[in-house]
């Protein structure tokens, strides 16, 4: 195939090249129409069409012939055990999870909140609500209770779903306190707690608590009866994953389920170039969406086996935990973030714990989450001379925007660059004005709509959030949030995020909820929190703070209780690398706290003075507060 050609029949015939990607998949009603607005004047896709998720991940397989093949490899460094699971077992399985739920009030429609570690069971809750029709929202295991709160409460489940606990290397935490924390200041809690015990952590069973009750996993799958898979519209909502927005209130990400199950089976032909049987392995977690969409429902769909893996890529046991894994389970294809290559390069960074293992198997090596910084591009390159794609999306696209379409026709690559548009994607560069700009002039990134099928349909509860957040700042576009430029050669470089959300480590962080959080402390009046560069985990937040007045509170006292704050109310991932008190922040003449300037200065002493700065000596501020602490290029 060629490229060229095949982008170029996306583009100009939409419907008729998603017809054809639409037939290869079994539903229970093929659509008619392929894309439509609905009444609000959004888009949608194959309305009218009916299926199941569910069905096309595990019947469709086990009825043509694929039950004895391995769908799961679960990989768990951190227990010491191992599981594989076939595509009969995990059907049986999900099939009769299916029907607790069911026991337990949950229907097509409903909400479960599912709160679980990197286990088999995690993915059979997902596979089990898209069986009912009912929508699953995954928060990932490491969230504290206040997060977890928030999304419930948006949510309104009708049950969640946890275990007794996670492993993070070789400690235990328990989730069921978390669990029962968040229920217990919530608004809306669950009436049903399902509760998978392991033996690391027991955990105790409220049975008959005023607000809901407890319930088994085992016991209740020991109850059940299996149920068949439930056919939902096309347009039916499949999940809701909250992603951080640039105000405290999370985000909910609503995926339809026709549109996400047509554009994650052409992404494992046109992207990954993989095969029903082969193994693919995306090192992640199902709390984030690449969980979602290439851990759990693409290999699935597309008949692929998948790794669960339980561990880090380094301490569990070392550095060459990676490609063990990926010798031992014979990986064809291996996703994962530039953090965790960043992070096994710095404990061994000849690639000595490569030695001895068969990586024969291994084909490509994918990275996204964050930008693919070139000398960690180039060190990966080096040591196992495959292709290393660098592909761009978002939480809220669901699968890639830019790629190099390695299934279709593989192109050269370009260090810095996310590659090519995928099929289905129009790509313009734009000014703050809207204006298309030209090769290689940095813009704001946006797509041109409508969006291709699996792309976010709205906002959980809020249209008017969505059109506000993605569609308003460029009518007929989609704003990605992010900035960048279009080299003469079509590929694109993406630089950096134009909103106020930081990449840690490729989990994208509000710091507008972290200011509100900090800003809660009586002794600021004040506050902006910024990303600054991080050789490790690409950006780690870093606060400055503007006392009340007669505060005289200890600087230091003062950053380790806001570093505490944001580690309970958000979690370990969010750690403050630092806090400096200044007398002013840099604001417009408006009042808006100039962030991107903060930002500028933790790279570069020297910045251009913006033209609508209400005073000029506040940069001064941050200058020496930069130096005081010594972060970014005032480390040295």
């Amino acid at each position: 195939m060629n490229y060229q050609d095949v982008y170029d029949r996306s583009i100009s015939d939409p419907e008729g090249f998603w017809r054809q990607e639409a037939a290869k998949l079994d539903w229970f009603k093929a659509p008619e129409t392929i894309l439509s607005r609905d009444e609000d004047g959004l888009d949608r896709w194959f309305a009218g069409g009916r299926l199941n998720m569910a069905h096309l991940a595990l019947d469709y397989h086990v009825d043509h012939g694929r039950g004895g093949q391995t769908a799961i490899i679960h990989d768990s460094p951190v227990t010491g055990r191992q599981r594989h699971i076939t595509y009969e077992e995990l059907r049986d399985e999900v099939a009769r999870f299916a029907g607790g739920l069911r026991a337990l009030g949950v229907e097509h429609g409903d909400r479960v909140v599912i709160y679980m570690p990197m286990i088999p069971e995690a993915l059979v809750a997902m596979l089990a609500c898209a069986r009912l029709g009912a929508i699953h929202s995954v928060v990932f295991g490491g969230f504290q209770p206040h997060e977890l709160a928030v999304r419930i409460d948006d949510a309104r489940p009708r049950a969640l779903i946890t275990a007794s606990c996670g492993i993070e290397v070789s400690r235990v935490l328990p989730y069921k306190p978390l669990v029962d924390e968040a229920l217990q200041v919530c608004q809306h809690p669950p009436t049903a707690t399902v509760v998978l015990q392991r033996p690391e952590c027991e955990a105790t069973l409220h049975r008959n608590s005023a607000t809901t009750r407890d319930f088994d996993w085992e016991r209740l799958m020991k109850d059940a009866s299996p149920v068949d898979p439930v056919p939902v519209d096309a347009t039916h909502p499949l999940y809701v994953l909250y992603t951080s927005g640039t105000t405290g209130k999370p985000k909910g990400i609503v995926r339809d389920t026709g549109g996400y199950a047509v554009a994650l089976n052409f992404s494992m032909d046109a992207i990954y170039n993989l095969d029903p049987g082969d193994v693919f392995w995306t090192a992640s977690d199902v709390g984030w969406v690449v969980g979602h969409s290439y851990i759990v429902y693409a290999p699935l769909i597309h008949g692929c086996t998948t790794v669960v893996y339980e561990g880090k890529p380094v301490r569990t046991p070392d550095a060459g935990a990676f490609w063990r894994v990926i010798a031992e389970h014979r990986v064809k294809t291996f996703f994962t973030a530039p953090t965790a290559f960043r992070a096994i390069r710095k404990e061994d960074p000849d690639a000595a714990l490569m030695t001895g293992y068969d990586l024969s198997s291994l084909q490509a090596i994918y990275l996204a989450g964050e930008r693919l910084d070139p000398p960690t591009y180039g060190w990966i390159k080096d040591i196992t001379g495959l292709p290393v794609i660098d592909h761009w999306w978002q939480t809220e696209t669901g699968w890639a925007i830019a790629a190099n379409p390695m299934g279709i026709e593989p192109h050269r690559e370009k260090s810095g660059s996310a590659a090519l548009p995928v099929p289905g994607y129009r790509i313009t560069i734009l000014d703050s004005q809207g204006t298309p700009q030209p090769p290689g002039r940095q813009g704001n990134i946006a797509l041109g709509l409508p969006l291709p099928p699996g792309c976010l349909s709205t906002l959980w509860g809020d249209d008017d959030r969505f059109r506000l957040s993605y569609l308003n700042a460029f009518p007929g576009y989609y704003d990605t949030s992010d900035g960048g430029y279009i080299d003469e050669d079509g590929y694109l470089f993406v630089m950096g995020r134009m909103d106020d959300v930081i990449n840690v480590a490729g989990h994208r962080l509000s710091t507008g909820e972290m200011e509100e959080l900090i800003g809660h402390h009586p002794a600021v009046a004040e506050c902006a929190v910024v990303g600054i560069a991080d050789e490790l985990k690409g950006e780690m937040p870093l606060g400055f703070v503007v006392l009340k007045e007669g505060q005289s509170i200890d600087p230091e006292a003062l950053e380790k209780a806001l570093m505490e704050v944001i580690r309970t109310k958000i979690g370990a991932i969010a750690n403050l690398q630092a806090v400096a008190v200044v007398d002013k922040l840099p604001k417009t003449r408006s009042g808006k706290i100039l962030r991107k300037s903060i930002r500028q200065l933790t790279q570069d002493r020297d910045v251009a003075v913006p033209a609508t700065i209400e005073d000029p000596s506040s940069l001064d501020e941050i200058r020496e507060a930069l130096e005081f602490i010594k972060v970014g290029r005032y480390a040295s």
